[in-house]
């Protein structure tokens, strides 16, 4: 109970000892049917004030309600010595009164105080379960990661070597017909991003295997505009974009197109997020990229969607290896892409634009120039 309002109880106890006691001295004393009423009435402060103040406030309304009644004693004093002893009675049934429900209520509120502290050390080892247990569930959830990136490894560890033999092949196939090709040809371009995706898959192959080692990918890449960048893997994609007549929208804006940003790392950034936009949208769908200032002097490329879009639910769960949405998919894409960012300095995201589809935003910190 609040203090304040327990101390305005207890006036009040006190005032209704000191009203019981007036009673007593100012009713004559052949009205023995109101003196009889008003020494009932007397137990009330005296029980009230032992069970809510304990043992200390039922002696102390005992005692002051025998003061308050020892006025009504000197009327019997004369009236012989049975009478005077019977009214006297009342103040050792007082004093009782107060001391066995004092007693009484010390050790209700005693047991309710360590309930209570009973309790609270409950919720408090209660609430340490369950963080525990939250940390036990996170553990479990790591561990299935790890286990996963476990066998991720493994299979890497296992296909290198597969990739590894046809990809020098092919890159000696695509020397040879550089040599044949000279840099007037019209075809020379297409050797050269032959050449140049043969590099990138092979440094993917082993970012994929620096991955499942927990490693730190390699930091040496060529810095290169980023809109040449966008335009370079527009280029190497134009034959799926082609086949299936999506309306692919790039938005220019010079204050971001010349930013340098790692040429290796981004195209397999930007081609990964684009496969799948192409693999999620229909006929005649539609792709827009653009790109401009983020916050802390930063550049946010965006690439969005008219396809079904990502569940919210699944916003995270698709950058974890192995969490694929569409037939054939490895789900490895995303969660490469998503390391390589994070390794740049930036993150990457899904939201769920109003039009519909899906918006990859990929934010980066501007390089410094000399």
């Amino acid at each position: 109970m609040n203090p304040k309002i327990k101390k305005i109880v207890f006036l009040g106890l006190l005032a209704m000892t000191a009203i019981i006691g007036i009673l007593h001295h100012t009713t004559p004393g052949n009205l023995i049917l109101f003196h009889d009423t008003y020494r009932r009435i007397a137990y009330i402060p005296i029980a009230v004030g032992a069970v809510m103040y304990g043992l200390g406030g039922g002696m102390s309304l005992a005692i002051l309600s025998c003061l308050a009644y020892i006025p009504h004693l000197f009327m019997y004093r004369f009236q012989g010595s049975v009478a005077y002893y019977s009214e006297l009675s009342e103040i050792i049934f007082y004093l009782f009164a107060g001391l066995v429900i004092g007693l009484i209520s010390s050790r209700e509120n005693r047991l309710r105080e360590k309930y209570r502290k009973i309790s609270e050390q409950l919720q408090g080892s209660y609430n340490r379960l369950h963080d525990q247990s939250v940390q036990l569930v996170q553990a479990e959830k790591e561990l299935g990661k790890a286990k996963e990136l476990s066998v991720l490894g493994q299979l890497s560890a296992s296909l290198a070597h597969e990739i590894k033999n046809p990809l020098a092949a092919i890159k000696g196939a695509a020397e040879i017909l550089a040599d044949e090709v000279n840099e007037s040809n019209p075809k020379y371009e297409f050797v050269e991003i032959m050449r140049s995706e043969i590099t990138r898959l092979n440094h993917s192959v082993e970012k994929v295997l620096n991955i499942c080692r927990s490693q730190r990918a390699p930091a040496e890449d060529n810095d290169e505009p980023l809109e040449k960048v966008i335009n370079k893997v527009c280029q190497i994609l134009d034959q799926g974009i082609k086949e299936k007549s999506i309306n692919l929208v790039l938005d220019e804006n010079p204050e971001t197109g010349n930013t340098p940003v790692a040429d290796q790392a981004m195209t397999q950034v930007l081609m990964n997020i684009l496969i799948n936009a192409m693999d999620a949208v229909a006929e005649n769908g539609r792709i827009h990229i653009s790109h401009q200032t983020a916050g802390n002097a930063g550049i946010c490329i965006e690439i969005s969607d008219n396809g079904p879009g990502v569940p919210p639910a699944m916003a995270q769960e698709i950058f974890h290896p192995f969490k694929t949405f569409k037939q054939g998919g490895t789900g490895l894409g995303l969660p490469i892409s998503k390391r390589i960012v994070e390794r740049l300095g930036g993150s990457i995201r899904v939201t769920a634009p109003d039009t519909g589809g899906a918006c990859f935003k990929v934010s980066l910190p501007c390089k410094k120039t000399d």
